[in-house]
């Protein structure tokens, strides 16, 4: 091969590498050869902009939880009662120094209308000290458990309500119930009852009940829940995972249920997991023991019912709330304070202590020192804080003070309801 065909060849590779080379620039964005998208080119024309990484978003409720103190978190996982008709010294302490998240209030709060609207108005006045409002319950499910004054015309019990088979007529139900509380400047009330009356010898429950099998009692308490709901009031369904056969009151003593777990699949659970499908505000957990499925402790306070059970297997992540932990069940098998740590620890949200200022306190005191210890570990805290302010953030609560409660504006519903359903008067 002469010279002169070397030097061609050679000319030939070398303008072959550079047209490769300029093309890779024009191609390669990382180069900078190509307009940045959204920009005009050399020749003016528009590159339309690709779309570019947003930072990720930050959560408000996060935010808010971050800002908190220790004690303040702690304070949001208990709801306590109150001693009388007005608030004293030691409601006034449970609100400024411990920063509850919630009351109860239960008949011996309760003498008439006015006084009644008093409590509930001071309560949200004192709490003004505090950021976050309050959740103001009550037990408010017709029948025998009522906790409006004497004013107030009855309404039926859920027995009586389920008998007709009708969801319109829960639902009807569940919305004057609902503004019943709702007249008050409450906001949560602990019903409908979910528990399905199959022992004739459970006093407890009886009539509470809707009825004696899952099908009517999903049908009717998820339209009571749904009622309850749409007057802007937190509906907290009860007793998971299901109170209707025992007989013991664990008002008294812990009752005992000895079925499985397939039985309460197909049975007792039924109602709460169509609550769950159905949007669920919260669930109440009872003191029973299932010894089949924890020999230990009851579901209040139970890894395997409330972690294991309803929040794996039955999906659900909404507010967890225990049932009152002063009642018999509790205070005469168990130490209070110890049970209210194993049930935050087992995936419960509130705990709720009903009487006795000396048992409020203690149950708080329990709590910020396991959180403290790191007995209960900041994201666990963190975790029901965070569902406690969503709740709230939801209902869009606040300490808005009401200035009077509509009587007889809810009497002429109540007397309407009978009238459209006049089978409820037997």
């Amino acid at each position: 091969m002469g010279k002169r065909t070397i030097a061609i060849f050679v000319i030939i590779i070398a303008a072959l590498v550079l047209g490769f080379l300029f093309l890779s620039q024009r191609l390669n964005p990382q180069e900078g050869n190509l307009p940045i998208p959204g920009q005009h080119d050399q020749q003016g024309n528009n590159n339309p902009a690709e779309p570019s990484e947003k930072p990720p978003e930050i959560d408000p409720l996060q935010e808010r939880i971050q800002a908190m103190t220790l004690e303040e978190k702690v304070g949001q996982l208990v709801m306590v009662g109150v001693d009388g008709y007005e608030i004293n010294a030691n409601a006034q302490q449970l609100i400024e120094n411990y920063h509850v998240g919630g009351f109860v209030l239960l008949k011996k709060n309760v003498r008439d209308s006015g006084q009644m609207l008093n409590l509930i108005n001071t309560l949200k006045e004192t709490n003004g000290v505090n950021r976050i409002p309050l959740f103001l319950a009550l037990d408010e499910e017709g029948g025998r458990i009522s906790r409006m004054p004497a004013e107030f015309k009855k309404m039926p019990s859920s027995q009586q309500v389920g008998a007709q088979n009708s969801g319109a007529l829960g639902k009807k139900m569940g919305e004057i119930l609902g503004r019943e509380v709702k007249g008050f400047g409450m906001n949560v009330n602990f019903a409908p009852v979910l528990d399905i009356f199959s022992n004739p010898k459970n006093k407890v429950i009886g009539d509470r009940a809707f009825g004696s099998n899952p099908e009517l009692v999903s049908k009717v308490g998820i339209q009571t829940m749904r009622g309850i709901q749409e007057q802007g009031i937190i509906s907290v369904v009860k007793h998971f995972p299901g109170h209707g056969d025992t007989s013991v009151d664990s008002h008294v003593g812990l009752p005992r249920v000895d079925y499985d777990l397939e039985r309460l699949r197909n049975f007792e659970l039924r109602p709460f997991a169509e609550a769950i499908a159905n949007d669920v505000d919260a669930i109440m957990l009872a003191h029973i023991l299932l010894p089949k499925l924890d020999p230990d402790y009851p579901a209040s306070f139970s890894e395997v019912l409330i972690r294991d059970i309803l929040r794996k297997e039955m999906d659900y992540n909404g507010v967890v709330i225990t049932d009152d932990m002063t009642m018999g069940a509790i205070v005469e098998n168990y130490n209070i304070g110890e049970a209210a740590v194993k049930s935050i620890l087992a995936g419960s949200d509130i705990v709720l202590v009903c009487h006795d200022f000396a048992k409020e306190e203690a149950v708080l005191k329990e709590i910020l020192h396991a959180a403290e210890t790191g007995k209960i570990p900041a994201d666990r805290i963190d975790e029901s804080v965070y569902r406690v302010l969503k709740l709230k953030e939801k209902y869009a609560l606040a300490d808005r003070q009401k200035e009077s409660v509509d009587v007889q504006g809810i009497n002429a519903e109540i007397e309407q309801f009978y009238k459209d359903y006049p089978a409820l008067k037997g």
